[in-house]
């Protein structure tokens, strides 16, 4: 086992797992985006990076690698590392948590936030997955329950709720967490 902690976002598209990550990059922490290691895949693959091709191929990893296939995808990227705390952005299961606990002390922090914040951050992110309408904003919550993300979140250590905080508020409440974790 590896002396790492591997601090993990969970919670639903757009509640607020990469604004905190890049809200933490400054303080430190290196952080490791599960879904760029899918984005990554789909770039090897000659993807077009399409909400359809990143869902489909998110699928057909797991269907074909089990489970835990997109933790496997960081693990290198883990494992070299010399950063004693990492935060782990996108943990959508069980599977994966299971994966990453073999590389060191997994700490789980959901970020809650309603359908309508979500759906209003997503429109404005700008990703080439992201999704543009309420039916496909629906699709992706439904693929990522699919997976099993209700279950990483209903295991986390910590949740935050993403109402009515401000971007520093929530980066703050974060960092508050994760330092009593370091500590």
């Amino acid at each position: 086992m590896l002396n790492k902690l591997l601090v993990c976002l969970t919670g639903m598209p757009g509640a607020g797992k990469s604004t905190i990550a890049e809200g933490l990059k400054p303080k430190g922490y290196e952080i490791i985006n599960l879904g760029n290691a899918v984005r990554e895949e789909a770039k090897k693959r000659n993807l077009d990076p399409t909400r359809e091709n990143l869902g489909k191929l998110m699928l057909e990893l797991r269907e074909n690698n089990g489970a835990g296939a997109i933790a496997e995808l960081a693990k290198p990227i883990i494992e070299s590392s010399n950063a004693n705390v990492l935060l782990i952005d996108g943990v959508r299961s069980n599977d994966e948590i299971q994966v990453l606990r073999k590389l060191g002390t997994v700490k789980l922090l959901a970020i809650h936030a309603s359908t309508d914040t979500r759906f209003n951050f997503l429109q404005k992110r700008g990703r080439s997955d992201d999704p543009q309408t309420k039916e496909h904003f629906n699709e992706r919550d439904d693929r990522e329950l699919g997976v099993g993300v209700s279950n990483s979140i209903a295991l986390s250590d910590f949740a935050i709720s993403n109402i009515g905080l401000t971007k520093d508020e929530l980066i703050k409440k974060s960092y508050d967490i994760i330092q009593r974790w370091v500590e």
